[in-house]
């Protein structure tokens, strides 16, 4: 058997083995736990309780955790840098499990999504949000999909609305949108982007 006969069939085995990359954006430490910038976090979380993932894997960038889902094998991700260096751990991520962009599913929270909506895209720009546009530039590329969880816009400014918590009158939308959000992700991981788009959108 020649060589690169051999190379491409480890190398397809490589691919088969590769697990898909759910990276949840927000910002590390007690301080803004459960703040809605930090909707990725928890969507992470939530599939973590569900399927079972330990994320005690703690590297400089990110906390991992490795698991199953739909029959797949899934790295979660959650930056353990701060939200506008976010590509910093997706870029630390996709090089540690040898993926592409394409093999990774964004979480994030999205100001101009009404509150308990979330939008699921196969690509697309940042939207100005901070997290995106950190892991545009670590990447080169925008070619990975994004899973966004809406916060809603306030009437005055936007900083200390994304760092606060949610309001009682809030949290039973916020569950409900991250419980969706979980699903949707599963879906991606079991089926693609055009399937979970169409279950979810």
């Amino acid at each position: 058997m020649s060589g690169g006969l051999v190379s491409r069939i480890l190398r397809r085995r490589e691919e088969r083995d590769a697990p898909l990359i759910v990276v949840g954006l927000g910002n590390p430490g007690p301080k803004y736990a459960n703040t809605r910038h930090n909707a990725g976090y928890l969507c992470i979380d939530e599939l973590a309780s569900r399927h079972g993932v330990a994320l005690n894997d703690k590297r400089k960038a990110a906390l991992l955790g490795e698991g199953r889902v739909g029959g797949r094998r899934v790295a979660l991700v959650k930056p353990r840098t701060f939200m506008n260096l976010s590509g910093e751990a997706v870029r630390y991520a996709l090089d540690r499990y040898r993926v592409r962009a394409d093999a990774a599913l964004v979480v994030l929270d999205d100001l101009d999504l009404p509150l308990g909506k979330i939008r699921l895209r196969e690509r697309g720009g940042s939207g100005g949000h901070n997290g995106l546009n950190s892991i545009n530039a670590a990447l080169g590329t925008s070619d990975y999909a994004r899973l966004r969880v809406g916060i809603g816009r306030p009437d005055g400014e936007t900083v200390g609305y994304v760092l606060g918590a949610f309001t009682p009158e809030e949290r039973t939308a916020a569950r409900d949108a991250i419980g969706r959000a979980a699903a949707a992700a599963e879906a991606w991981i079991a089926h693609g982007v055009g399937y979970a788009m169409d279950h979810f959108n």
